[in-house]
């Protein structure tokens, strides 16, 4: 159950800020679709509008990695982090994106994997090799 109020349509129509944001959200996605987690931000229409803006400017601007990259890294950092929400909604995304069966399989073996030899590096606390570290010099 959320802890904060998910505010319908009616109420985002009413708030002038709100209805900007789940109007661009609806323009940018080419969708009436305005999701859960952007309407729970509602209730803080500075914070929606932030938020948003910040999203936009890293998943959707253009740049040396593509979305359905973006998409997979996203669902890689909500897993470590332990985001339901946003591993389903960011697997969601990157399925759009073309993600197929195989590479989403990939992806959760790359994920585990790391996992595990992150818990394995850190219990054993292993120094860093000077060769991966910034500036040095092979």
């Amino acid at each position: 159950m959320a802890t904060v109020k998910l505010l319908d349509d009616a109420e985002a129509e009413a708030i002038p800020a709100v209805k900007a944001v789940f109007d661009d959200i609806r323009a940018v996605r080419k969708s009436d679709f305005v999701n859960n987690f952007w309407r729970g931000l509602a209730n803080d229409p500075a914070l929606l509008k932030r938020t948003w803006e910040g999203l936009k400017a890293v998943m959707m601007a253009e740049g040396p990695l593509d979305p359905l990259v973006r998409e997979m890294i996203y669902i890689a950092v909500s897993t470590a982090n332990g985001c339901t929400y946003c591993i389903h909604s960011h697997t969601a995304a990157a399925k759009a994106k073309g993600m197929t069966d195989a590479q989403h399989a990939d992806l959760l073996a790359v994920i585990g994997l790391a996992g595990q030899t992150n818990h394995l590096v850190t219990s054993m606390q292993i120094p860093v090799d000077p060769e991966f570290e910034v500036g040095h010099r092979r």
